[in-house]
């Protein structure tokens, strides 16, 4: 059977991670980025940018199987958010016109802060969808985009992203943060081994052949009160708690479930903060 030929539009950090999935290793894997030099040998470099229109010259002219589009706005504004998942995503696309490719399947990495609920409610795919703020607002449309590519797409809605070895919430707490108890600040997290887990998970189980929803909630099992999480790591720090009121957090607070997910036969490695801070420093 010939390889599955992969292109990962926007390869960072997560995009390395799929790529080094062990059930990858016979596939073909293209890595676009504005900077390729730092890509392993496993990946074929496309060194390009998504946000501009013109086709980078390296674009592969062969057959590509599957898309993954993970962008990351180089500027944090709704400006940088539009340019980065709706603009970038329509020149993908328009690339793909262009060499008469199609893939069997898009993948687009999305985020849970689609969901504007506040009161610690449980969500899942089929929950309403109403940001306050432009960056689940933006997001929407470019899920609306993917969903109308023409392409069989599927929406990976991932919570927080983290890793011991890129410590921002780590830093947060020793710097003195603090999280209101009441009401509780419900947050998510998936730990950035797991969500590659599960985008290697949603790829070969299409190739498999096995249907896929069009989107799925990328979330470990435990969603926890914001408190609880800074605690945990004030303790495991040995860092006394500081005086003064909480910080009120201007987010949502929402309890997001993988059950559809699980149904995959995917599973969170690190299950919880705990098992996925657990090789904290201290």
């Amino acid at each position: 059977m010939t390889a599955p030929v992969l292109m990962i539009a926007g390869c960072g950090d997560l995009g390395l991670r799929l790529a080094a999935q062990p059930h990858l290793a016979d596939w073909r894997i293209h890595g676009l980025r504005r900077d390729t030099t730092a890509l392993p040998a496993t990946i074929l470099p496309v060194p390009g940018d998504f946000t501009q229109p013109v086709c980078p010259s390296a674009w592969p002219t062969g057959r590509i199987d599957y898309l993954i589009y993970s962008a990351s706005p180089a500027q944090r504004n709704e400006e940088g958010y539009r340019l980065a998942y709706v603009e970038g995503l329509r020149n993908v696309l328009a690339w793909l016109a262009q060499h008469g490719q199609r893939p069997r399947r898009l993948l687009f990495v999305s985020s849970v802060g689609v969901y504007g609920q506040r009161d610690g409610e449980w969500v899942d795919e089929r929950s309403p969808t109403e940001p306050d703020g432009y960056t689940g607002q933006v997001m929407l449309e470019a899920e609306r985009l993917a969903l109308a590519s023409g392409l069989p797409a599927t929406l990976v809605r991932l919570a927080g992203l983290y890793h011991p070895s890129r410590p921002w919430l780590q830093n947060q707490v020793r710097a003195g943060m603090q999280a209101q108890q009441e009401p509780p600040q419900y947050s998510n997290r998936i730990h950035r081994d797991d969500a590659a887990a599960l985008l290697a998970s949603l790829l070969l189980a299409d190739r498999a052949g096995t249907p896929l929803e069009d989107c799925y909630l990328g979330v470990d099992d435990e969603p926890a009160p914001l408190h609880e999480v800074v605690d945990w790591l004030r303790q495991r720090l040995g860092i006394a708690a500081p005086a003064g009121p909480a910080i009120e957090r201007r987010s949502g607070s929402k309890r997001c479930s993988n059950a559809r997910a699980r149904a995959l036969d995917w599973a969170p490695r690190y299950p919880s903060y705990r098992e996925g801070y657990a090789d904290t420093p201290t």
